[in-house]
């Protein structure tokens, strides 16, 4: 594909995510009434409000690693810190270094998002991910954009529901598909060096568990440079030329 063609999806797709969570975000912030009447559309809402979160953060992600938009480096920039920063005030360019960190130390006491001291047990390596990435900034901005929200007339209540809550359940969301199952120690060895496992799931729940980031993580590390709508057939290409290099491969001779 080209890197234009690659450019125009992948913009479309942020797109498409970026406009399904403001409208979620600012429509339930300002214009659901909490209620007994409407606990159900809420409790919709803050998971899909949730799900596109995620989708946020791999908008940014991608953009990190060029894939976004390869053809427009500018837009992808700006793209990838405009999704961090209203997913929940993260600064970008403080956040892409310790990404590549992970990936050139991955799986090591150098590796940011890896617990080498407990690497196994789901809790404290939340805990400690969580406190490596939070900052006192992320916390200022979100402060002055609810207080900003506030003077317009929003409740905070709504704001925590339909901002606070559904960042929250990402956050747990990502790092529970994208990083821990993709990373933490078992009883079978990683594959190589990138110590990260896939997982063999539907297409459909691999998109909505972490837009791919789960199912397909070793095809991530092993192809970094593709966009997260492109990983499956990432991984489907690498089968099928396995089984064309086993049927190509001469029969052993006869003992």
């Amino acid at each position: 594909m080209s890197a234009r063609r690659q450019s125009a999806v992948g913009l479309a797709l942020a797109g498409a995510i970026a406009g399904g969570w403001l409208a979620v975000h600012l429509g339930g912030i300002f214009l659901v009434d909490i209620g007994a009447e409407t606990l159900l559309l809420i409790l919709i809402a803050v998971l899909l409000q949730s799900w596109l979160s995620t989708g946020l953060f791999i908008v940014a992600h991608d953009a990190m690693h060029g894939s976004l938009a390869p053809a427009a480096p500018r837009l992808q920039r700006l793209a990838g810190r405009a999704a961090l920063m209203i997913y929940a005030g993260i600064d970008y360019d403080r956040m892409a270094p310790a990404h590549f960190a992970h990936h050139k130390h991955v799986g090591s006491g150098r590796d940011p998002d890896f617990h080498a001291d407990d690497p196994v047990r789901f809790w404290p390596w939340l805990r400690t991910f969580f406190l490596r990435y939070y900052t006192h900034g992320q916390i200022l901005r979100i402060t002055l954009a609810a207080t900003v929200y506030m003077l317009l007339g929003a409740s905070l209540l709504n704001i925590a529901l339909f901002w606070a809550v559904p960042a929250l359940l990402a956050l747990v969301q990502l790092f529970y598909f994208g990083t821990y199952l993709p990373h933490r120690h078992g009883p079978r060895a990683f594959a190589d060096r990138h110590r990260a496992r896939s997982m063999e799931m539907p297409r459909w729940l691999s998109l909505v568990t972490c837009f791919h980031f789960g199912a397909y993580h070793h095809e991530h590390h092993l192809y970094p440079g593709a966009p997260w709508w492109q990983l499956p057939a990432r991984r489907a290409s690498a089968a099928k030329r396995a089984a064309t290099s086993s049927s190509l491969r001469p029969n052993s001779p006869s003992v």
